[in-house]
């Protein structure tokens, strides 16, 4: 199956609106701390035009390069609670309908009506 790159164009809008939010923190944080961008490129072994893009929350840019920068700016945790299975509700609440258990008689009920 060929591989289909996504693109600002062909992708949700919440998905492209959450990737720049995304970027928009990267650079905040990036500037609240002073680092010029060819610094914090260095850092995240990326190049200024991938951090660029990164800031920009360009979909087309890989995840490592996300999660490069935010380890150069000391941010890693965060990505290590996205998606974290214990906060899927709606997961959690799958999962315990498919654990629950039947209900059997006994072998033997009691007669005591």
């Amino acid at each position: 199956m060929p591989r289909v790159a996504v693109s600002q164009e062909s992708a949700p809008r919440k998905v492209v609106a959450v990737a720049r939010r995304l970027g928009s923190n990267i650079r905040t944080a990036r500037l609240r701390r002073r680092i010029r961008q060819e610094d914090l490129a260095m850092q995240a072994g990326v190049t200024v035009p991938t951090l660029r893009r990164v800031e920009e929350g360009y979909l087309g840019t890989g995840l490592g390069a996300y999660i490069a920068t935010l380890w150069a700016l000391g941010l890693e945790d965060e990505v290590s609670r996205l998606a974290d299975p214990a906060h899927d509700l709606e997961g959690l609440t799958l999962e315990a309908a498919a654990r629950g258990e039947r209900v059997r008689p006994s072998e033997s009920l009691p007669n005591d009506f």
